[in-house]
């Protein structure tokens, strides 16, 4: 945070938004001009300079993803850019404070309005497109990994779509706490960024990766499992689970309905949890926030824990941005620069 407070700037009457005018296809998406949002209690504004693009963005955009009451309906999870402007209520915030933020909607914006506790000072040396990448993905795995599945040091863990922006978050975050890490991905290019991030890859196009994961760990199988697949997973995943194993499942890219065997839970006395980030009041995102500022914070000041950016795309590109995210053949983040 600034040590002085920079003078006011003068905003412009109306900024730029993506407009999801229907639900379909990424056509829908079209770029407009509006009104600044208006502060309410609790809230800064962000002049910004990159957006994360995520697959719950995608999700909304389908009509998929309900969303809260009471959040901005355009798109964009997670910001970077500078503070200008700053409710009455809010302390430890100055103006021209460079920031990045968990939204509750409107990144796809020159300008989004963030309660205060969801923002976390510019990581020393990070690039404002790098600083993007991080707030939806960290505060996911850290929410999942760290605060539901207690994933301790020493630890075996299997993370699904080890190369996606979840993944290669989870394999940074994993190193960082000392996990033993495993990871699927389609692909040797996939499977090699595992690789390169300290963990195990398993190609599930070429493996079972259940028979395999249950060689690699030497018969014992993993003590927490990061999965985004959700149902088509459910039974291999509680096979691999080793006694007070954890399955934490934080997408459904493979369904949302299974058939469950109670018996492994039971013999393995095993625990299978999940959530949604943005379902959390802005008060559980905070301390969310404050971890990963004590935790984190220090270990991308010394160059670790830097996000994987795939591809950066202008906003008037939303829209391939898009396309190029549901392809699947990313690796990493993909990200909006709007500067």
């Amino acid at each position: 945070m600034s040590s002085k407070a920079a003078p006011s700037p003068v905003l412009p009457a109306s900024m730029r938004f993506v407009d999801c005018a229907a639900v379909g296809d990424p056509e829908v998406m079209i770029i407009r001009h509006g009104a600044l949002p208006t502060l309410a209690a609790g809230e800064v504004l962000i002049n910004v300079h990159a957006a994360g693009v995520n697959r719950p963005d995608i999700l909304q955009r389908r009509g998929l993803y309900p969303m809260p009451a009471g959040v901005n309906p355009v798109l964009g999870l997670e910001v970077a850019g500078e503070i200008v402007a700053i409710a009455p209520d809010v302390s430890g915030w100055q103006l021209g404070d460079r920031v990045c933020a968990l939204t509750n909607g409107g990144g796809y914006a020159d300008y989004c309005a963030v309660p205060s506790g969801q923002c976390l000072p510019m990581p020393i040396g990070l690039s404002m497109q790098q600083a993007a990448a991080i707030p939806e993905t960290f505060f996911t795995v850290w929410a999942n990994l760290v605060q539901l599945g207690h994933a301790r040091a020493g630890e075996r863990v299997l993370i699904h779509g080890g190369s996606s922006g979840i993944g290669t978050t989870a394999l940074l975050l994993g190193r960082e706490l000392g996990l033993r890490c495993f990871a699927t991905a389609g692909s040797k290019e996939k499977c090699q960024l595992i690789e390169d991030l300290g963990g195990v890859a398993v190609n599930y196009r070429e493996h079972d990766f259940a028979e395999a994961i249950v060689q690699l760990s030497d018969g014992e199988g993993v003590d927490v499992i990061l999965d985004i697949v959700g149902a088509n997973y459910l039974e291999q995943n509680l096979r691999l689970l080793a006694n007070d194993g954890r399955l934490v499942i934080i997408g459904m890219m493979g369904g949302i309905s299974a058939t469950l065997n109670l018996m492994p839970i039971m013999l393995k006395r095993l625990q299978i949890t999940g959530s949604t980030l943005r379902a959390r009041s802005s008060a559980q995102k905070a301390a969310i926030a404050e971890q990963l500022h004590a935790r984190v914070w220090p270990a991308l000041a010394a160059g670790r824990c830097l996000p994987v950016i795939d591809q950066v795309f202008a906003l008037e590109h939303v829209a391939n941005a898009h396309r190029h995210l549901e392809s699947g053949d990313g690796m990493g983040k993909v990200v909006l620069s709007l500067v």
